[in-house]
């Protein structure tokens, strides 16, 4: 059987990753996106292998790297998830078991909105609602990383944004070209972690990705 790989995209998060590494049950890779603290070391402590950018590119760019370093091991699937401990590894096993019942080639996580900051929360209900209408599947949560990805679809899409629009980005395509979205519940954890999101910036760039999306 080919084998699964866990991507995480990480940037500065040193304080967070070794208590997320210890808890994951598959091979790990991390991409250092330009991390200025001991990112890269922690990484390695905890036996992940690393792929670092020499800067910051956003987690778009991390996520494309990780992707093609996923299809050149071999790995079936990945399962992507987040570096400041919001993403419990303890589900990653619910991931592999409803991808064993389902023809969905994209699990997405699913976290309680009521147990969300209120900004999050209103970002998370806007930009769901928009992405299951403009992809006609149910997608509860589309700002989620906390994904499984058949490895037939990284094949297949061609992710082209750089920042976080392009979680948005990539459930778009790979709709496009067929593939089915599937959901899995997940915990909510906030506990403070600094987050590298810009609510207007953020909520702008998915805005012109959905408009530009209507003419590919």
């Amino acid at each position: 059987m080919r084998p699964i790989l866990i991507l995480i995209p990480a940037f500065n998060a040193a304080k967070y990753l070794g208590a997320v590494l210890q808890k994951c049950p598959y091979p790990v890779l991390v991409i250092d996106d330009g991390s200025t603290d001991a990112t890269a070391a922690v990484a390695r402590q905890y036996g992940a292998r690393v792929l670092r950018h020499d800067r910051n590119r956003g987690k778009g760019a991390a996520l494309r790297s990780g992707f093609q370093a996923a299809l050149k091991s071999g790995a079936s699937a990945v399962i992507t998830l987040d570096a400041d401990g919001q993403h419990e590894p303890r589900f990653i096993p619910e991931f592999l078991l409803e991808a064993e019942r389902t023809t969905a080639a994209v699990l997405v996580g699913v976290r309680q909105r009521s147990a969300m900051p209120w900004a999050r929360r209103l970002s998370n209900s806007v930009t769901s609602a928009i992405l299951s209408w403009c992809t006609g599947e149910r997608i509860p949560d589309s700002q989620c990383g906390y994904r499984y990805i058949h490895s037939s679809v990284l094949e297949a899409v061609e992710l082209r944004s750089d920042r976080y629009q392009a979680e948005s980005e990539f459930l778009l395509r790979a709709v496009r070209l067929g593939f089915g979205i599937g959901a899995v519940p997940i915990s909510t954890v906030y506990a403070g972690e600094s987050s590298h999101i810009r609510h207007l910036r953020d909520t702008w760039n998915f805005v012109q990705l959905v408009v530009r999306s209507r003419f590919w």
